[in-house]
């Protein structure tokens, strides 16, 4: 399992929110580019970024940025935020990105991500499902930022691609968010047992390495962390067995 370190982006400037909660912003003065050098000399090769305002209201206004970090060599981008048509992917992916990351749209525009998976390649595009656990505990997925709730299960959401070639999907548990309680362990390995052939990316909670080895014991692919890197809560040596090029 691989640690892919995430950078979330708003009017410029690096962010995290707590689950999901534009009112509920931490700013780091970090530079996305320093943070992006940073990551790959620990030995990242991989970076998540997120376009808060595009995934908020399509705004275009952090493209720049997200330019400058694709540019950059030693480290392949996945990057997600307002992704909702062919014309955004073809950009995103034209500005150098290796992946694009698809989230609302592909429960609102089913049919046109089926097709980018056939017309960009698989390995081109992540599905990320935003969830939250209903009271029967089972994963249903959230839109828009995480600001609308669907009933539609995790599980739907993803047998609906798989007949595609779909091979990435992101799973985000919403209430682990920014938090710091530790991943949702159980979610990623059923995710697992459920979809063998996907390489899933566990997302929410992390806090510590011992996080880090549960979800490489569970079978996920990757682990995103945001905070927990972001204030250094996880000394660099511990991570080390989690990044390709350390």
């Amino acid at each position: 399992m691989r640690l892919i370190p995430a950078i979330d982006l708003k009017a410029g400037h690096c962010v995290r929110l707590l689950q999901g909660d534009f009112a509920a912003e931490t700013r780091y003065h970090a530079d996305p580019q320093a943070l992006l050098a940073k990551y790959r000399d620990i030995g990242a090769d991989w970076l998540h970024i997120v376009d808060l305002d595009g995934a908020r209201d399509g705004s275009v206004g952090n493209r720049s940025i997200i330019a400058g970090l694709t540019a950059q060599s030693g480290v392949k981008l996945q990057v997600g935020g307002g992704l909702r048509n062919t014309a955004a992917v073809a950009q995103m992916l034209g500005l150098g990105a290796a992946r694009a990351v698809i989230g609302s749209a592909a429960l609102i525009k089913g049919d046109q991500v089926r097709t980018w998976l056939n017309y960009f390649g698989a390995d081109c595009i992540t599905l990320a499902f935003d969830v939250r656990l209903d009271e029967s505990g089972t994963p249903c997925v959230a839109t828009h930022g995480w600001r609308q709730q669907t009933t539609m299960s995790l599980w739907d959401a993803v047998e609906r691609f798989v007949d595609f070639g779909l091979r990435h999907v992101l799973c985000t548990d919403v209430s682990r968010d920014g938090a710091l309680t530790g991943p949702n362990v159980d979610l990623y390995t059923e995710a697992v047992q459920r979809f063998p052939q996907i390489e899933w990316q566990a997302s929410g909670g992390i806090r510590d390495a011992a996080d880090l080895s549960a979800l490489a014991a569970c079978g996920a692919a990757a682990a995103i962390s945001g905070k927990a890197l972001l204030e250094e809560l996880i000394p660099i040596e511990e991570l080390r067995a989690f990044l390709p090029n350390a």
